[in-house]
């Protein structure tokens, strides 16, 4: 009874990982085009960067979520996430267009600029989640 909970557990871990190298991609890509320095505000406890950046990753990672559930492969995954990776990047440039200087004031601590930035991109994850419906 115990192997045959088991028998998934070989997928679990490829798909657990893939995600996994997904998200940390997608850190390392998203923290490279924004204009702040994500990581060094929140070691500097600048809490306007980590509701953006946290937020944003909940963004990337629900159509991540999607691409899992709904993927033929780990390839196929893999490319979902790309794109879900596209589609966030281009949030952060759209949302910086009635929001000037956007990143400067995520920066010096606006949370107003963060939560607009934060939860844009939460937004466009949840609506990138509902199209990767395949």
């Amino acid at each position: 009874m115990i192997l045959q909970s088991l028998a998934g557990l070989p997928a679990f871990l490829v798909y657990f990982c893939t995600a996994i190298i997904a998200v940390v991609a997608y850190l390392f890509v998203y923290t490279r085009v924004t204009a702040h320095n994500e990581f060094d505000l929140i070691r500097a406890n600048e809490p306007a960067a980590a509701i953006a950046l946290g937020l944003s990753l909940l963004g990337f990672v629900l159509p991540l979520v999607s691409a899992i559930t709904h993927s033929a492969n780990v390839w196929d995954c893999l490319i979902w996430a790309a794109i879900a990776l596209i589609v966030q990047i281009i949030v952060y440039y759209l949302v910086r267009v009635p929001v000037p200087k956007l990143s400067e004031r995520i920066a010096s601590g606006e949370l107003a600029a963060a939560i607009w930035l934060g939860l844009s991109s939460l937004a466009a994850g949840a609506l990138n989640a509902a199209c990767m419906v395949y």
